[in-house]
């Protein structure tokens, strides 16, 4: 799974549990979210993650690598339905596999 899918992952695990009141102001619960350890965790993931991409920049064209940051959309959603119980639709499904395809046509064109 790449860094920035499983960085969402903790940005989501982090924002649903932190617990601020319902009369805290927008400060308090920004604060409550930024300062969550799985939210630092993503940010860390991202950062990681970002560091490997200068990398992959070095060897390949902007025009191949880019669109497969696509892929990520397809690991958060497969994170989500796995891991976060979130609902497996028909429609996400063909949604994702639909990205999958072109991201096959575009390597193969190379």
């Amino acid at each position: 799974m790449s860094l920035s899918a499983l960085g969402q992952t903790a940005f989501k695990v982090g924002v649903s549990n932190v617990v601020t009141p319902a009369a805290a102001n927008v400060w308090i619960k920004t604060l409550g979210m930024v300062f969550s350890p799985m939210v630092m965790l993503g940010l860390a993931l991202y950062g990681v993650g970002t560091v490997f991409w200068l990398f992959a920049l070095r060897q390949l064209d902007l025009s191949l690598a880019y669109p497969f940051v696509a892929m990520s959309f397809v690991m958060v959603a497969g994170s989500g339905m796995l891991f976060l119980g979130e609902p497996v639709q028909t429609s996400r499904l063909i949604g994702l596999g639909l990205i999958i395809v072109g991201l096959l046509v575009m390597a193969r064109g190379g």
